[in-house]
């Protein structure tokens, strides 16, 4: 899949100071696709859709915490 003209997201919790910035694509036919925003040129992490959102959901349970 082309990734070219997608539209990129930057994570509400990455910092301002360029460091641990993670970006989010949506909006693609059943895939959600992550990368690093300090190396666009790398390939991203693609997932299905419904497991993108499982994650979320366990994330906001607190499902990684230390």
């Amino acid at each position: 899949m082309d990734l070219g003209q997608t539209c990129w997201r930057k994570s509400s919790y990455s910092g301002g100071d360029g460091g641990m910035c993670v970006e989010v694509a949506l909006g693609l036919p059943g895939i959600v696709a992550v990368r690093d925003s300090k190396s666009p040129a790398q390939p991203p992490l693609a997932t299905p859709s419904e497991e993108w959102r499982n994650f979320l959901h366990a994330v906001r349970r607190g499902g990684f915490s230390g």
